[in-house]
């Protein structure tokens, strides 16, 4: 089995560098057309430049491939719908949507001002949430998308001092669910990786040892699957290094009571409320 993107045209948002990157370079190397968009901040948002991008798109030139740059911030509703516009001006169709673009400002819960939370959740999930709006009905009418969330261990799991960046990557999983279910009489599989990666962002807080087992090219294989016509429908691909597995939700079978409970019957059941022994998968629409 090989996969080729002959004659589709995807866009990875924040793909001056990282993981984006990766992802637009393999895409192109594959056939697709790419929109590169990056605002060129620093990883906590401010500031801006197109040099990443256009940097990008230079490789991705001198490999023979098809490629533009743009660099609207996925927060603001002009910029969002730039880039969506930028690939319809430029190719007429988007098959393909990677919502990669995010920022960090980590602190502790006590430390953290709201104005950090705003913000971060505008770029990861507001911002996903406007590119994805834009192209939702673009990709209805050609009965054909695929989009790719990227949440993170710290929105499954939690990790100290990113309540905001876990919020929001816990919400974009949430946004996945339902529109896995939305999107499929339309042939749109939306999807989600979840990465463990050395990055600019993350190249602080990962052991130095550990840097070349978690290069970002290690995860850009199963973001590409999940762009292909193969790709499931509402799956989160976990991927650290070269080791790949699913996250999801489940349900235990829980305790029903004949009568109203209250808050001892609760207490006294909790342990078997709670029991995990014979837990079941919840929200998984399709596999295929």
């Amino acid at each position: 089995m090989s996969y080729s993107f002959e004659g589709k045209v995807a866009i990875v948002t924040g793909s001056g560098g990282g993981l984006g990157r990766c992802h637009a370079l393999e895409l192109a190397k594959r056939g697709a057309k790419v929109v590169i968009n990056d605002l060129g901040g620093s990883m906590d948002g401010t500031g801006g430049n197109s040099e990443a991008a256009e940097a990008v798109v230079a490789e991705i030139v001198a490999a023979g491939g098809e490629a533009i740059a743009n660099g609207g911030s996925v927060s603001d509703p002009a910029g969002a719908a730039s880039i969506v516009k930028d690939a319809m001006d430029k190719w007429g169709r988007i098959d393909i949507l990677i919502n990669n673009a995010g920022i960090l400002r980590d602190k502790s819960f006590a430390k953290m001002t709201m104005a950090d939370f705003q913000v971060v959740i505008d770029v990861h999930l507001m911002g996903a949430a406007m590119v994805t709006s834009a192209v939702w009905p673009i990709m209805k009418a050609q009965n054909f998308g695929r989009i790719v969330m990227t949440t993170s261990p710290s929105g499954l799991f939690g990790n100290f001092g990113q309540a905001n960046y876990g919020a929001a990557k816990l919400g974009l999983v949430g946004l996945m669910n339902t529109l896995k279910i939305e999107g499929a009489k339309n042939n749109i599989h939306t999807n989600a990786i979840a990465p463990v990666a050395i990055t600019r962002m993350t190249e602080n807080i990962i052991p130095e040892g550990a840097h070349e087992a978690l290069g970002p090219e290690h995860i850009t294989p199963p973001v590409v699957y999940l762009c292909t016509e193969d790709a499931p429908n509402g799956v989160t691909i976990q991927a650290a290094g070269r080791k790949y597995s699913i996250a999801l939700t489940v349900e235990n079978e829980g305790v029903s009571f004949e009568n109203d409970a209250t808050v001892e019957d609760i207490g006294a059941q909790f342990e078997a409320i709670s029991d995990i022994s014979n837990v079941k998968p919840r929200g998984m629409l399709s596999l295929t």
